[in-house]
């Protein structure tokens, strides 16, 4: 018999800094005639880009909050953009098959459409910078079921990645220097980057593959190491880099991709097909939104549900997470954005203001403003 009693306490370090939440639209920006699809704040958080049905990309200035640039070229719509790491060239791909190469301080295109894919571009990836110091090489996936990786400076494509059966959806860099690729033939393959060799097929999901996410997203977006030099391929890192997936198929799994092929976790719970996942920040969470209406949180580490955010009243088509973790922001078919607080896991903010359906959010690396764009064609600008 002992007096005593132990007791075990989890702490999980959080960001020194706090990100406010968005809670007022400080810009309401015309200028696309068509739905806004894509929006996507530069490395640095300088620049913001959107890409639109109306053939267009379009370069905003976040000083001023006004329009800087038009890009033209695009003969359909862009439905993806990508920024270099260093924030030197953006990247655009859509329904024309062209994937394009921007100059964004500039507004110029440089050189013509670079032509190879069969079909539409649905996603692009640029090789994270510690792999390549000079922002040379990005991945394109398209519908023609074909991965590519180019040479943004000799505007070439380098190799043509043929493994999949049906249109590629998504596609991912990872920090470890392997290509990721999620199908509509329900699977997701890896591959080297070198050379296109394929190293291992994750196979589980029983209907479409639509997004992928990496744990370190948003550290390959705003830097390639931490400051301890702490490469991702270190096994004894605390958080190793991992894959997750969403589907069709209403689930999500978690893959310890470089090592194996089988998956980590299985995930379901959604009523409907899940069509967009985030990472946090920090590697530790994850939020995915789904055609049932809701946003679900789960935690990375234990891969386990934590809770479901309920709310809107449509599909909510994007989510994404604010700088210190501790927001989700999601954008729906019911035209408002709400901001989701991680620690009381409710409703924070309500941010109404889109006269239609929101397709793209984007909360900036400085967390300082969110981006949001949808079929009413304006471009709006959110702060605290």
């Amino acid at each position: 018999m002992t007096l005593e009693d132990t007791f075990e306490i989890k702490y999980i370090p959080q960001a020194v800094f706090k990100v406010q939440p968005v809670t007022r639209c400080s810009a309401s920006l015309s200028g696309h005639t068509e739905a806004i699809l894509v929006v996507a704040f530069s490395p640095d958080g300088s620049m913001l880009a959107t890409g639109s049905g109306d053939t267009t990309v379009r370069i905003w200035d976040l000083k001023t909050e006004t329009p800087r640039h038009t890009l033209s070229g695009h003969k359909n719509w862009v439905q993806s953009l990508a920024w270099a790491p260093d924030a030197s060239v953006l990247l655009s791909g859509g329904m024309d098959t062209q994937l394009r190469v921007w100059d964004p301080k500039a507004g110029k295109s440089i050189g013509d459409g670079l032509r190879g894919h069969t079909q539409c571009i649905t996603a692009i990836a640029f090789e994270p910078l510690h792999l390549d110091k000079d922002a040379r090489r990005a991945a394109t996936s398209s519908k023609d079921s074909t991965v590519r990786v180019w040479d943004i400076r000799v505007r070439q494509c380098l190799f043509t990645i043929s493994g999949h059966t049906a249109p590629v959806m998504s596609v991912r860099w990872s920090g470890s220097g392997l290509l990721l690729s999620g199908s509509r033939d329900k699977s997701i393959k890896v591959w080297t980057s070198d050379n296109g060799r394929l190293c291992r097929t994750l196979a589980g999901h029983a209907h479409w593959v639509n997004h992928l996410a990496l744990t370190s997203d948003y550290i390959l977006r705003r830097g390639p190491f931490d400051h301890k030099t702490t490469s991702f391929a270190d096994k004894d890192a605390a958080y190793p880099e991992r894959l997750a997936s969403c589907s069709d198929d209403f689930t999500l799994f978690i893959w310890d991709f470089s090592r194996d092929k089988k998956p980590l976790a299985r995930m379901p719970g959604h009523q409907q097909l899940v069509n967009h996942i985030a990472f946090s920040p920090d590697g530790r969470f994850l939020a995915s939104s789904s055609f049932d209406k809701s946003v679900k949180l789960w935690d990375a580490k234990t891969m386990s549900f934590m809770t479901t955010l309920r709310g809107h009243t449509g599909a909510v088509y994007q989510v994404c997470w604010s700088a210190d973790s501790r927001k989700i922001l999601s954008g729906s078919r019911d035209s408002t954005l709400k901001c989701w607080d991680l620690a009381t896991k409710k409703m924070q903010v309500e941010l109404p203001g889109h006269a239609d359906e929101v397709f793209a959010v984007d909360w900036s690396p400085s967390g300082d403003r969110v981006a949001s764009g949808g079929k009413d064609r304006i471009l709006k600008l959110w702060r605290s």
